[in-house]
């Protein structure tokens, strides 16, 4: 069921407050939100973070719902949003996501990754406060997540992390080489300033090497 919204609260996204303002207008709709069951919204932003709808995906009972993935981004599909905010409540009014809530949240993220449609936030929401998954850095710790990533895509995230090692350890090698040449470099030019009978002081502006390596040098 998409929730009709008014001009007013078609606002540009900012903060998790915005969310909440919004979603908690829409739960106090007595007559038509039943609060004592719980509810799954999605909320579909443009681009810019302006809200382009709030669908009511799921109406379940009292301690949970069912959601599934294809109904949670058929309208954002529809409508060519591109991001999305997750948000839904919690009947006994606490605030803290269980298990279900983050494993949800998981599948949704992943989704959305193959889709191209990113999930910004999920909110759990009450008449009084709200969680958010991204504000208490839940969205980046999932973000990790390769639980629900299809296997050809972790094969391909393995390759690139290795790739990247691999080139890397080129780039290590290549300055320490060039390191290397520098120092032999110095040493050269010490060793030349010294036959020439260069002071030390001299020979340490000139070359930046130590007293004591200048020293081991005449040795």
């Amino acid at each position: 069921m998409t929730i009709k919204l008014t001009r007013k609260q078609r606002i540009i996204i900012r903060s998790s407050d915005d969310v909440f303002k919004i979603m908690k207008e829409i739960l106090m709709r007595e007559d038509k939100i039943d609060r004592e069951k719980e509810h799954f919204w999605v909320m579909g932003l443009a681009q810019n973070h302006r809200i382009r709808y709030v669908e009511l995906i799921s109406l379940g009972g009292v301690r949970r719902t069912t959601v599934e993935p294809m109904n949670v981004f058929r309208w954002s599909v529809m409508k060519g949003c591109v991001k999305v905010i997750l948000a839904h409540n919690h009947p006994s009014r606490s605030l803290v996501p269980s298990e279900e809530d983050m494993d949800l949240t998981d599948h949704l993220y992943q989704v959305g990754r193959i889709l191209s449609i990113e999930v910004l936030d999920h909110l759990i929401i009450s008449t009084k406060s709200y969680m958010s998954f991204a504000d208490t850095e839940l969205m980046e710790k999932l973000a990790e997540s390769t639980k629900y990533v299809p296997p050809f895509e972790q094969i391909e995230r393995i390759r690139a992390e290795e790739k990247k090692i691999r080139e890397e350890a080129v780039r290590v090698a290549e300055k320490k080489g060039e390191i290397r040449g520098i120092e032999k470099e110095k040493i050269k030019i010490a060793k030349n300033s010294i036959k020439e009978g260069l002071s030390v002081e001299l020979i340490i502006k000139l070359t930046g090497l130590t007293k004591e390596e200048i020293e081991r040098i005449k040795v």
